[in-house]
């Protein structure tokens, strides 16, 4: 097997280049006998001469020349990665793959991606709507390169990073008894048609929570999976919901009309990734982005 260095490769190109074992000694910074030794060494590993030595004249053997071309090659393409991991560490190109809760998606990171986009056009950003649990199972999957969550997450494999506190209001249909109301009784999913996430959905899971808390279950009339789904049959007057009112603010339908709780009811939005993964530079700046668009929506 051979098992040839990259620097006795450097220098057979030194030599090949100049032709000259004194003028390549100084051209690689090594004394003329250590180089000799280093092309004695690698002919004897390839088993053929590299070089004919006529005199004091040096010229490439036919294995002088293939080899060559060879390592002319593979020093290229080892330049070549040296310079596409730089340009990655300096954010010219690669890719980033973010899972984010469906309300996130719409209102909290499309600042952010503007951002980033417009200081690193060359990096190719995937965003994902996904549900918390699906976030954290692509994440130990290695599809994500971070996600945005509901908090807390207790695993040891997760490092956490609390972004936003998001405030739930009551979402009526703009006509409705409540629409000009300052504040309404979480009592009101007890007496009036709801329309609601599934129960396998964490805002659905929550609101549930907070509902047996006050001594009642609700019983939605429909469920549907969609953010705008349920807004249209809100919008609709079929029923009244539960969402997150910076997503209400968001959308701006004049169909719908945010009233908060008389009693807040609030949930923790954060960054979530892996604790055992390398960070490269293209998440921590987009993760300073999105910090930064937390921050100005206090």
């Amino acid at each position: 097997m051979i098992t040839m260095e990259l620097k006795q490769l450097e220098y057979f190109l030194a030599v090949a280049q100049e032709l000259h074992f004194t003028k390549a000694s100084e051209k690689v910074g090594i004394s003329q006998p250590s180089l000799s030794q280093q092309i004695r060494a690698l002919e004897a590993e390839i088993g053929v001469p590299l070089f004919d030595r006529i005199g004091k004249k040096t010229a490439l053997t036919e294995a002088g020349r293939i080899l060559r071309g060879h390592a002319q090659r593979f020093f290229h393409e080892l330049s070549q990665a040296r310079a596409a991991i730089s340009e990655l560490q300096g954010l010219q190109r690669g890719k980033l793959t973010i899972g984010a809760l469906l309300t996130v998606v719409n209102y909290l990171l499309p600042p952010a991606i503007l951002a980033f986009h417009r200081q690193y056009p060359h990096i190719e950003l995937s965003v994902l709507g996904l549900r918390t649990g699906d976030i954290r199972s692509a994440l130990l999957d290695n599809q994500l390169d971070m996600g945005i969550v509901f908090l807390p997450v207790e695993d040891e494999e997760f490092e956490t990073l609390p972004l936003v506190q998001e405030e739930l209001c009551l979402v009526v249909p703009s006509g409705h008894a409540l629409a000009e109301k300052r504040s309404a009784p979480l009592e009101v999913l007890k007496e009036t048609p709801s329309v609601l996430l599934p129960q396998n959905y964490y805002l659905r899971q929550l609101i549930d929570q907070h509902c047996e808390t006050a001594g009642f279950s609700v019983k939605p009339s429909f469920e549907m999976t969609t953010m705008e789904s349920i807004v249209n049959m809100v919008a609709s007057g079929i029923g009244v919901t539960v969402l997150p009112k910076p997503y209400v603010d968001f959308i701006q339908n004049g169909k719908i009309a945010a009233v908060p709780f008389a009693s807040p009811i609030t949930r923790q939005i954060g960054i979530i990734y892996r604790a055992d993964k390398y960070m490269c530079a293209a998440t921590r700046v987009f993760l300073e982005n999105l910090i930064g668009t937390a921050k100005r929506m206090e």
